[in-house]
Parts: structure tokens; sequence; C-alpha cells
């Protein structure tokens, strides 16, 4: 998948950048279709191809690659590596203008960027044109693939936000934990700077707060929120912001009895019982444990089912 966002920082790194892709995978090979990497002139700036000795050599092949390039490598007999697959690897040189002309044809992120593999002529074939088209007819994004010629990718999505409202031990795992993940945009709230941490991860907008519960009415209606601040009343007066202005999800840290506690009182605050339920509380999966970083386990698993949930039903509808 094409993230635009991840090509734009790189080349705020480095002024040339290769975009190294996964372009075809036979047999057992270490990343699907469509992964991923960026390598600067000093190395390796974002990203994976399943690591090992195929991405090592091909980083050290995309540190001082002139043109783009499409090669084929036996994961076995090549590279000595466990796997028994094969991997075609596309290489390709990314500056800040080409990255502007992207842009300026393609418009939103979401679309599919198809475009010729090296040595193959740009006129776009009937096959891939096709695809395309259906693939926009149907809402959906085409799967990432070579085909007559062409290489074909979903752009990436619309960063999906989430808003992290408290910053204590629960809190910075959770942001160390999900802010790499692909699609989400990370905002993270708390009473005032200093408690937060001194190195934000790359990505995370922090928002420091007197009075958070009054930025709740300025999140986006689609966001969806984790409630984990070190104050139950704080805690609460989230609970009743965020539910007068709605939102997509929203989790609340703490016990069966907390929760209880916290019905009764949204109940007393004037909200339906199918309003309240619609927030969920404990978050993540009990079962992991109570360490800040098994919490922070069980809610990224929590969202990325989620996620996956969504995907599938859109699938189905469209």
């Amino acid at each position: 998948m094409l993230d635009r966002a991840a090509l734009a920082r790189a080349l705020a790194q480095a002024p040339r950048v290769v975009r190294v892709v996964v372009a075809d995978g036979r047999g057992s090979v270490p990343r699907e279709v469509g992964a991923a990497m960026l390598v600067g002139p000093a190395g390796l700036l974002d990203g994976t191809i399943g690591g090992g000795t195929l991405e090592h050599e091909a980083i050290t092949r995309a540190r001082t690659l002139g043109a783009d390039l499409l090669d084929r490598r036996a994961l076995g007999p090549d590279l000595g590596q466990c796997c028994g697959g094969a991997v075609t690897l596309l290489y390709e040189v990314w500056d800040a203008a080409k990255l502007a002309a992207l842009e300026a044809q393609e418009g939103r992120a979401g679309a599919a960027h198809a475009r010729p593999l090296p040595g193959h002529p740009p006129e776009q074939p009937l096959v891939v044109t096709r695809l395309l088209n259906t693939a926009r007819a149907q809402g959906l994004p085409p799967e990432a693939q070579m085909l007559d010629g062409w290489m074909i990718e979903p752009q990436a999505r619309t960063a999906r936000p989430l808003w992290v409202w408290g910053a204590g031990h629960v809190g910075r795992a959770i942001v160390a934990t999900l802010a790499p993940l692909p699609g989400v945009e990370v905002t993270w709230i708390d009473t005032a700077r200093d408690r937060f941490p001194d190195q934000i991860p790359e990505g995370v907008t922090i928002l420091p707060a007197a009075d958070p519960a009054r930025l709740a009415a300025h999140a986006p209606a689609e966001a969806e929120h984790l409630i984990l601040t070190y104050s139950h009343a704080l805690d609460l007066a989230l609970c009743d912001a965020l539910l007068r202005r709605g939102f997509a999800a929203c989790g609340l840290i703490g016990s069966a009895s907390k929760w209880a506690r916290f019905r009764k009182r949204l109940a007393a605050l004037g909200h339906r019982p199918a309003r309240i339920a619609s927030i969920s509380c404990p978050i993540g999966q009990p079962s992991f444990g109570k360490h800040p970083q098994e919490i922070a386990v069980g809610v990224a698993a929590e969202i990325l089912d989620r996620r996956a949930q969504q995907d599938a039903k859109r699938g189905r509808t469209a």
C-alpha cells in the first residue's frame, strides 16, 4: 500500500528515497505483496519487507540505486534463506518532484496507484483499466499486484483519528504501541506538558489542556477515544462530554465496579442506558494482564480487529 505521508516524511530526511515494494511472491515468503520499505542514502528510513538476508541485500542495493529496477530472487538458492519461495522486488526512486506529480495526477489518498514496470510501455493495458474501473465502482481499493507489465497498489486510506486521554504509564504504553500502526492518527491529551514524555512518537499530536473535557467538543465525530486519565472525576467528565459529542468508538479503563458507578452517574446526567453502553469498559483484553504493556497490546488487538470487521462489512455491502 502506497503511503504518501510516509514518503513525504522520508523525503524530508533525504532528497532521494528508494521505495522497495514486494511486487510478487511465490511459495513461502517473508511478507505479502504490497509490503514496502523506504531507503535513503544512509540506510533504512521506514517499513520492512520481512527482514533477513533479503531485506539486508535490498537496502544495500537501494542506497546507491539511480534508476527503477525489477528484480526476482529465489530465497533459497539465491540468498540461503529457509523460505522456499521466490520474491519479485520493485525498486522505485522518488524525489520531491515525483511525489508532487503524483499528488497532482491522482488527487486524494485512497485511490489506486498504477504505473508501468521498468522496461514496459507506458500505455495502460485494457485489463488494468478494467480492474481499476471495477474497484472504483465497488468503492474498494484493488489488491496489490503485478498485471500485464504494470504494478497496481492501493494508496493508504485517510488516517482514522484516535484520541488518547491521559499520559500516565498506560497512556504512554498505548501510544507507543499504536503510533506506528498504519492508518492511525493519534491525538494525545493531558492536563499539562510535563505530563507527557520528552520524546513524542512520530506522527502523534499532543494537546496539553488544563480542562481536557472542554476539548471533547472539538474532536472529530468519527474519532475513536481511549479514556485513561489519573482522575476518576476527569474520566467521568470525559465520558459525559464525549457522549454529548458523539464518537465512532470509546473505551474507558477501569474495573467492573468503577463502570457500575459510572453508569449510574451518567444516567443521572441524562444519558440513556443504550447510549451509555456504547462506551466499552474495561478496554483491551483483561486476560492478558494489568501491566501497561499488556493492556496496550490488548487495546491494539481490539482496534485492529474492529478495523478488520469494518473492512469486511464494507466488502460484503459493496
